[in-house]
């Protein structure tokens, strides 16, 4: 992997603590740079503990051979030699600013990826993309064709308000490629043994249909149930149904709310629940189920990567016609697309939801429950896709090997892998050819995140430079002067702060009279102007020095 350097933090690669679809995708991602057996992976870290990190994961997920080598954050200029950073995230924006501040704007790409993008911090990282400085040779992966129109939307009406504001007309757009998320599929291969010891050690009986939900369960931020009960409850007259819902809930009063709901909508459905975070489970779920379901209503779901995980252990499935489902599932070959419904662009009630989330009224949560509370999912076709699947076990295993088939095909890690590569290079190959024809941009730091001195240069009465003169306090020793690093106020700063030989040498050059600044520079030639500023007003704060302007 010599064309890109993975922006790595921890937690974004691992299935640990609360598991988002961002992480179930980043470790998915990392398995299949191992599985590709690289020489080396270039790794853009903020420690070099994160750096060992990533090391130590693709040694577990099977390749020990493959180096390692650490990029700080502080060194953002040595991401020329892999020419690309991939983020896994749609944070690009602020890595193109540090190209600016610390390369150039060709000296590398930048890929990231969207997940989510419902969020205030997401909306607000995607509308920053015409004002960032950003090229036509990085990009941002849109994981389905919905999420791109979300995307598109947001940085059309920044550019609309923009030209409007400052009359501006040339604004410089990432790449928006589609590649969708992928699966291992491997890891959901089954066996008719292995569905017999899954449905034993489930309690499923021979003559039980298990349909299966893989996910978080949240019925305000990922599939409301209640389509789901109606549509299953209306077939439990003619068949034996069981509910298996393989996942986990955020909190105990939405367990209840399951419970309750299920209870009251689908009496006759035998509800089984698992926890889906363990692997164990999962597996168990998949082998002993003979359909999938989802029925997103949700705009925080942007791609849905479980019904293509259930396409890969050769179910057919049932989902909602609903943002990145549209693009996974074929309708009447893979399973069924249940059709949607919600309000159109423009309402009063969108104005207010927007709202009541700008202003605080509403949180992240309750601005998707509220949301998802006006998107139907149609109950009768659902409840009609259900029962040609549960009476007919041979189009379930039609359409199970149809989506098996196609999930090897188009979505395993091994061809998208390849897409990425394959991206990563044309982004290089743009990158050559367009550079020479891209404005020139004066290397600067992004005004909103400025050097702390320049931006709060009025603050002080004086700065170190050729007006400031400085001695050594009266009674201050070189023995006095060190103990005022070891304060325990003190330091935690050490790494900015003036090292034990540097205080020497000041202490000695100014054993005389008042030296000014530039006098002092001079007297002490081994070592910059600004190391030696910033240990002047250290050792002034310290009570070492005194300092005053000349006349």
């Amino acid at each position: 992997m010599n064309n890109a350097a993975i922006y790595y933090e921890p937690s974004a690669f691992h299935l640990r603590g609360k598991v988002m679809g961002r992480q179930s995708a980043g470790a998915a991602f990392m398995q299949a740079v191992a599985d590709a057996r690289p020489n080396r992976v270039w790794c853009y870290a903020s420690a070099r503990v994160h750096a060992q990190d990533c090391a130590q994961t693709l040694t577990e997920l099977g390749a020990p051979r493959t180096g390692v080598t650490w990029i700080p954050f502080s060194q953002p200029q040595h991401l020329a030699e892999p020419g690309l950073l991939y983020r896994p995230d749609p944070g690009i924006h602020a890595d193109a600013w540090r190209r600016l501040t610390h390369a150039r704007p060709d000296a590398y790409s930048l890929c990231g990826i969207t997940h989510t993008t419902a969020s205030h911090a997401v909306m607000d990282v995607l509308a920053d993309l015409p004002t960032a400085p950003l090229q036509g040779w990085d990009a941002l992966i849109c994981t389905s064709r919905s999420v791109r129109d979300s995307v598109q939307m947001l940085v059309e009406n920044r550019i609309e308000y923009l030209r409007e504001r400052t009359g501006a007309t040339r604004f410089a757009l990432p790449q928006l490629p589609l590649i969708p998320l992928g699966v291992h599929c491997e890891r959901f291969a089954s066996t008719s043994d292995k569905r017999q010891n899954a449905r034993l050690k489930l309690g499923i009986e021979p003559d039980e249909v298990v349909v299966l939900f893989t996910g978080r369960l949240s019925f305000h931020g990922k599939a409301h149930p209640l389509p789901m009960y109606l549509g299953l409850e209306a077939n439990a007259k003619t068949a034996k149904i069981v509910l298996l819902q393989a996942g986990w809930f955020a909190h105990e009063s939405i367990e209840k709310a399951f419970q309750a709901d299920a209870a009251a909508l689908c009496p006759s459905v035998r509800c089984i629940y698992v926890d889906g975070r363990n692997q164990d489970n999962m597996k168990q779920a998949y082998a002993a189920s003979d359909i999938f379901t989802s029925l997103s209503d949700n705009i925080q779901e942007t791609f849905g990567i479980t019904p293509i995980e259930a396409m890969a252990a050769g179910l057919p499935v049932v989902v909602s016609d609903w943002d990145g489902y549209r693009d996974t599932v074929r309708d009447g070959i893979d399973g069924f697309r249940v059709p949607t419904l919600t309000l159109p662009p423009g309402t009063k009630l969108g104005s207010d939801l927007a709202d009541r989330f700008d202003m605080g009224i509403d949180d992240y949560d309750r601005y998707c429950a509220y949301t998802s509370q006006l998107v139907s999912v149609d109950v009768e076709a659902a409840t009609q896709a259900y029962r040609r699947l549960i009476v007919d076990p041979g189009l379930r295993a039609k359409m199970g090997q149809a989506g098996a088939a196609r999930s090897r095909e188009v979505f395993s890690w091994s061809v998208i892998f390849r897409d990425y590569q394959r991206l990563w290079d044309e982004l290089a190959e743009r990158r050559r050819a367009d550079a020479r024809l891209a404005p020139a941009l004066t290397p600067r730091r992004r005004s909103e995140r400025a050097d702390p001195f320049a931006m709060f240069a009025s603050y002080p009465t004086e700065h170190v430079g050729p007006g400031a003169s400085f001695r050594r306090h009266e009674g201050i020793d070189l023995a006095a002067a060190l103990s005022r690093l070891e304060l325990a106020s003190t330091s935690f700063a050490k790494s900015i702060l003036p090292a034990p030989a540097l205080i020497e040498a000041l202490l000695t050059a100014l054993e005389g009279d008042w030296m000014p600044f530039d006098v002092l520079v001079r007297a002490v030639p081994d070592v910059s102007p600004e190391a030696l500023a910033s240990a002047v007003v250290w050792l002034s704060k310290a009570g070492v020095l005194d300092f005053h302007k000349q006349p």
